[in-house]
């Protein structure tokens, strides 16, 4: 196992550069998910680190070895990617010996090594099996099995579930974390769902636009995001983002909205009086306001109602704005029928409205 440090990392593609200047410390034994929209170089990073992209800038370290110009057979690393890339001609078998056989290995190495493997995924009843005579999980299994028997220092996942339908892509991430506590392999994971990243890493690092806006813990990131884009790209439903005014009076802040209602700002936050400001606050903490105490919600239009059982979901327009809400509870509204909402301060957020960074004292 290693560690592995990326520090001032650059990437070029002719005059256009990808990564700009990227630090991420990925401790030895973590399991770490690069996450971000479509286009902002996490799997371009990802393969930088493989050694299948040169680096225009900065250097990588692989434990306290610089891999900067170290071909990719020499790092040490396995990596499974999202297409599978399985043999068709070969079993299971030889598909997870190939690089032991290409290393020479004895066979009696391979053998154990495989039997390992297969026994840990599950794949012992399959290995003369070819890839076509296999489910898509069981062939993302073989890829993982492949890398497992190489026992490299770290293990590179480029979005290895996209292909896979939801059901087996919820299963199959429970395997993946299952794999990496009996292993404890460093693991490095590429995604652009944001519910496997919080599901399955312990250290999530988020980009937009080949830049790190965020690295922390998945609650970290949930609880204290660092700007608007964090906080709209962690979490599911997204956070509701409401334009106001900040005031303060005396010791106290609250939030003016467009329409003159008042919301208390979270404890902590910082910001002057008369900035403006954008409030943030998650659906799961929106209380639906009773007849007696609704004069001091933020009224809301009901625009779509979606009962899944344990949860209601409820998209709601205020003002212009979307706003999404999650209740435990059932409800029955009808579109167009308005309801107030009462934010939870304690667990509230407060933005720049220019720059959208996280205002916090």
């Amino acid at each position: 196992m290693a560690s592995v440090s990326i520090r001032g990392a650059k990437k070029r593609f002719g005059e256009v550069e990808i990564l700009h200047g990227v630090d991420i410390q990925i401790p030895d034994g973590s399991f770490t998910v690069l996450v971000g929209p479509s286009g902002c170089g996490k799997s371009t990073l990802l393969r930088m680190i493989a050694g299948l992209e040169h680096i225009s800038g900065g250097d990588i370290l692989i434990g306290d070895t610089r891999v900067n110009d170290v071909p990719p057979k020499q790092r040490d690393i396995a990596m499974v990617f999202q297409n599978y890339a399985l043999y068709p001609h070969m079993t299971v078998r030889d598909n997870m010996a190939f690089a032991l056989m290409l290393a020479k290995a004895d066979k009696s190495v391979i053998d154990s090594k495989v039997g390992r493997a297969a026994e840990i995924l599950g794949l012992a009843q399959l290995l003369d099996r070819y890839p076509r005579q296999l489910s898509g999980g069981q062939r993302q299994r073989v890829a993982m099995g492949r890398a497992i028997v190489r026992d490299p220092r770290v293990f590179l996942y480029d979005e290895p579930l996209s292909n896979l339908d939801a059901k087996l892509r919820v299963a199959m991430r429970t395997e993946l974390k299952e794999l990496h506590q009996r292993l404890k392999t460093t693991s490095i994971y590429v995604t652009h769902d944001q519910i496997e990243a919080m599901t399955m890493g312990d250290q999530i690092v988020v980009m937009r636009d080949g830049r790190i806006e965020q690295t922390g813990s998945p609650l970290e990131l949930y609880d204290r995001p660092a700007n608007t884009f964090v906080a709209g790209f962690i979490g599911s439903p997204a956070m509701n983002f409401l334009p106001g005014t900040l005031r303060r009076s005396g010791g106290a802040a609250s939030v003016q909205l467009a329409d003159g209602t008042q919301l208390a700002a979270p404890a902590d936050a910082a910001g002057s009086d008369g900035q403006p400001v954008i409030f943030g606050t998650r659906p799961e903490h929106l209380t639906l306001m009773n007849d007696a105490n609704k004069g001091s919600g933020i009224p809301t239009q009901v625009v779509v109602v979606e009962p899944t059982g344990a949860d209601t979901f409820v998209s709601c327009r205020h003002q212009g704005s979307e706003m999404s809400v999650v209740f435990r509870e059932r409800h029955a509204f009808a579109p167009g029928a308005t309801i107030h909402l009462q934010p939870d301060p304690s667990r509230a957020h407060l933005f720049d409205a220019q720059s959208g960074r996280r205002l916090v004292a």
